[in-house]
């Protein structure tokens, strides 16, 4: 899935912006459920205090001499020793000081007291309690008309683990549901992204098609947003195949209109032997070369502009090899092709094959003492590989490259015009492929024409 992950996928862009959407949004509704859920619970907490602090103010009784006496309350929490609810009741004096702490106060505090504020007004405080424990506690100012030994501060306190165990135990299980939750929303985004891109799939697929040898158009219907851009895509396709082919025609024509008048002149030319027809032969072979050349670059151009089509390897060199042997004959060379795999196929047109390597094997030939050989294989890179092998003087390094230069032959005597070569090495090249040169296991030479390879048949 390594495109998958590429920051330019569009797969991956869409699945880090759907999957940081979800966090976020789990993120933001786990944090607002949280509040809530303590929201609501601090406040039955206050509303407990304050039921609490409302049986308490009932159930204080000051007596004339100031004695204070409080009826029993209902909670049984209470009444056990640091339970972690309690109720406190403090003296004060007429500007509302503490004048004693813990007059009365529930058998639930054992032996302490409350630390509130000196002269604190009536409401809402967080205090250290028993065992340094917080406590929210909530307190209220009591002046009893039937005595005159002051107000009274009721307080009624409660440990806030009662506020933290709730809130845990909902966080606990909020979290629970809020992964379950982003997991399954992943889960939907990334089939979702999966399915979506689906169409995008199967038109590369169709697109990689036309580089193995298949169907010209690409066929099938596609969202409406892709399908105008698969049949502009077919459009130009159509005029693409048309203006090459159109090239392919002018290109014979030329070769016919031309290559006959001047087989004309150098025929006729051949008969005489006078300076002017001399003067006749060199120049008709000079025109040859020239046109020769520049209809290989035409037909090069051509073919660069549509590579495709899947041409078989092994028919047209068998081809090729019979005519070299009848070409050659009177030299009784020994021309071999070992087996090669079936499915080894050139991805592009079966003339420019023959093209390419009947030029490298003509070469091959001319040059050759007694033996030629073809081997072909595909290498790890989709190319396939065409060795011409050769027994004969073989060429040095250092001139190598040179008998690719247009019109150079490096041994005037042999017969040709020193463009076969470079003619080879253009049509490879327009099909992002080669011509390379180097020594062979015959002794001699061995020329390598480097070529797209097909796709095997039935492959995906």
């Amino acid at each position: 899935m390594s495109a998958a992950r590429a920051p330019g996928s569009l797969r991956w862009r869409l699945l880090a912006g759907t999957l940081a959407w979800i966090l976020a949004t789990v993120a933001l509704a786990g944090w607002g459920l949280g509040n809530l859920f303590r929201q609501h619970v601090a406040e039955q907490l206050r509303a407990e205090l304050v039921l609490h602090l409302n049986q308490l103010t009932a159930a204080v009784n000051v007596a004339p001499d100031g004695a204070l006496s409080v009826t029993p309350l209902s909670d049984p929490r209470l009444g056990q020793p640091l339970s972690g609810l309690y109720w406190q009741i403090d003296r004060l004096d007429d500007q509302g000081r503490t004048v004693m702490s813990g007059a009365a106060r529930s058998r639930s505090l054992w032996d302490q007291t409350l630390a509130l504020p000196d002269a604190a007004a009536d409401g809402v405080y967080d205090i250290a309690g028993p065992e340094r424990h917080r406590l929210t506690t909530l307190t209220r100012t009591l002046k009893p008309e039937e005595s005159e030994s002051g107000a009274l501060r009721l307080a009624v306190a409660a440990d806030t683990a009662a506020l933290a165990e709730p809130v845990g135990r909902f966080n606990h299980m909020l979290l629970i549901a809020l992964g379950a939750l982003a997991a399954g929303l992943t889960a939907a985004a990334v089939v979702q992204v999966l399915v979506g891109l689906r169409p995008l799939a199967r038109l590369r697929a169709q697109l990689a098609s036309q580089h193995g040898g298949g169907i010209t158009p690409i066929e099938g219907r596609f969202p409406s947003e892709i399908q105008p851009l698969v049949e502009d895509f077919n459009r130009v396709l159509a005029v693409n195949a048309d203006m090459v082919q159109r090239a392919r025609t002018q290109a014979g024509n030329l070769a016919h209109a031309v290559k006959t008048p001047l087989s004309i002149l150098a025929n006729a030319a051949a008969r005489e032997d006078s300076p002017l027809a001399a003067l006749v032969r060199e120049q008709v072979a000079l025109a040859q070369r020239q046109v020769d050349h520049h209809l290989a670059r035409a037909r090069a151009a051509a073919a660069a502009g549509a590579i495709e089509g899947r041409t078989p390897l092994r028919p047209p060199l068998e081809a090729l090899l019979r005519v070299m042997r009848r070409l050659h004959a009177q030299r009784g060379l020994d021309v071999d092709m070992p087996a090669f795999p079936a499915d080894l196929a050139f991805r592009g047109d079966e003339q420019d094959l023959q093209e390419m390597a009947g030029n490298l094997l003509d070469n091959a030939c001319k040059w050759a003492a007694r033996r030629l050989c073809v081997t072909a294989a595909r290498d790890g890179d989709g190319m396939l590989l065409i060795h011409i092998d050769d027994d004969g003087p073989g060429i040095p390094e250092d001139e190598r490259e040179r008998i690719f230069e247009r019109g150079t032959r490096l041994d005037e005597q042999r017969p040709g015009s020193g463009l076969g070569l470079d003619i080879a090495r253009d049509l490879a090249r327009s099909y992002g492929g080669d011509v390379l040169v180097g020594e062979s296991p015959l002794g001699g030479l061995r020329v390598t024409l480097r070529l797209p390879a097909a796709r095997v048949s039935g492959s995906a």
